[in-house]
This record gives C-alpha cells, structure tokens and sequence, in this order.
C-alpha cells in the first residue's frame, strides 16, 4: 500500500524551472513524480555516506596486458569473500577489459573496495554506485522436506 501524499508549496527560479520541466518532457513524467525520484535520490545519497547496508556496482576497464592485473583483480575480489556477489567480464578490445563487479555490505566498506580498485595500477576507467538497500532479515533455513527433483 502506498504512502498518502502531501501537497506543499516550492519556490523556485524561473530558469531553474524551465530545466526541471525539459527533464518532465524528457522523461514523460509530472513534476511531482520527477521531485519524488529527485528527493528519493538525495536521501540514499545521504544514507549511503552513513555507513548503511548497501549494494554496489563497480565498473572497470583496464589493460590486459599490465603484468599480474588480472591476477590482482581475482585476488582481491576473492579475499573480499561474500562480499562480492558477481562479476561481468567482457573483452572490449585486443587490449582492453571492462568489468563490472556486484557487491553488498556497509557502504562506507564498499567504498573503501572500489576505491583501492580504482587505485590499481593499470585500471584506466572506473566509477561506483552504491546504493543503500534494508539490512536482510535474519531467517532460519529450513531442512528439506522432499528430495530433490532430478
């Protein structure tokens, strides 16, 4: 069920105005539904730099050929444990590998990964976007009940 919404008044400039309503147009949206994504935004952000439970993706692209990197990077990512959910490698030239690596836990931790990442000698691209997600619920696995279908 969702929230009740609240009306409120916003001043704002008239060029800043004219700005928020080509992104409406672009998007196909009202100015309320834009102001929501735009508060929504703003206050993960905030939570983010708490040190919350979070996801993130971290992007690379990196040299190949940069003696021991690929090495490094799955060194690094496997000493990072459950941590790390998953990772995409795709070659994007002879030299050249982009990688994208999914991640959970605080964000300030997570922050602190993808930035000795993008620390690493031969990663030439990179960029993180955390976002803050509820801590997941405690829960007992259950035995199973029946084999499993073969």
């Amino acid at each position: 069920m969702s929230e009740p919404l609240v009306r409120f008044g916003v001043a704002i400039e008239a060029p800043l105005l004219e700005q928020l309503d080509a992104l409406v147009a672009a998007r196909g949206c009202s100015r309320s539904e834009l102001l929501r994504d735009l508060a929504r935004a703003e206050v993960v952000r905030n939570k983010v730099q708490a040190g919350v439970h979070s996801v993130a993706t971290l992007t690379i692209v990196y040299d190949h050929h940069v003696r021991d990197l690929s090495e490094k990077l799955t060194e690094l990512q496997h000493s990072l444990g459950a941590s790390v959910r998953a990772t995409l490698h795709v070659h994007l030239t002879h030299d050249l590998c982009l990688e994208v690596i999914v991640m959970h836990g605080r964000s300030d931790q997570l922050n602190d990964i993808a930035n000795r990442i993008l620390a690493t000698r031969g990663v030439s691209h990179g960029g993180v976007e955390i976002i803050a997600v509820p801590e997941p619920k405690q829960t007992k696995l259950q035995p199973r009940t029946r084999a499993p279908r073969q």
